[in-house]
């Protein structure tokens, strides 16, 4: 069985995805965090997240890296969504994100072009997001250091550089359903995900 989260920054797929992982005892992917890898072996390496080439050699990184807190930083969260505009880049991580999610059994990826590019086949797909105003709230919360306002302004930038890439950009798959959690509690929002699983499972 294999399930697609997809969404924007801080809208709670991450979440989302991984109590799925857990409620069907499948492997999970956070695929952000290979995009992250990419960005921060960039500029690592003094490069350029922004050149095709810089970017596709930021693509060979050890497995041990995805688990370096960094990939966590609020640095990394740009720099990942500028490497992905990358056709090139794409194309390099593809492969791995297919192997994972056809492993025996399945499993859950969450990313922002899991249901539309890596596996359009998926047992169930879901589209998470929230407002611009909660998103923001929410960073907010793990970032007190900063301003709301600054916060929206970046994750506005970031919707507009992933809605907008020619390659595989964010949008809703036309079979995914659409689950927006900003008036739901985490709990709620877990609840109404595992719903819509299982009724796309029972529709098969």
């Amino acid at each position: 069985m294999i399930i697609a989260v997809d969404g924007p920054a801080a809208s709670g797929k991450g979440t989302i995805a991984r109590a799925l992982a857990a409620h069907y005892g499948l492997p999970h992917l956070d695929t952000g965090l290979l995009y992250r890898a990419v960005g921060i072996t960039v500029a690592r390496a003094g490069d350029n997240p922004d050149d095709p080439a810089d970017a596709l050699a930021g693509c060979v990184f050890a497995d041990s890296l995805l688990d370096d807190p960094a990939l966590r930083s609020e640095e990394a969260g740009p720099l990942a969504s500028r490497v992905s505009r990358h056709p090139q880049v794409r194309a390099a991580l593809l492969e791995r994100q297919r192997a994972f999610a056809r492993q025996p059994g399945g499993a859950v990826l969450d990313g922002r072009d899991i249901g539309t590019v890596i596996v359009p086949d998926a047992d169930a797909k879901l589209f998470v997001t929230a407002s611009l105003a909660e998103r923001a709230r929410r960073r907010h919360a793990e970032l007190p250091g900063t301003t709301i306002e600054s916060i929206a302004a970046d994750i506005a930038a970031r919707d507009a550089r992933d809605a907008g890439r020619a390659a595989a950009p964010l949008k809703q798959a036309d079979d995914a359903d659409l689950l927006d959690t900003s008036d739901l509690s985490i709990g709620a929002a877990v609840q109404r995900a595992i719903a819509l699983v299982n009724a796309r499972l029972e529709s098969r």
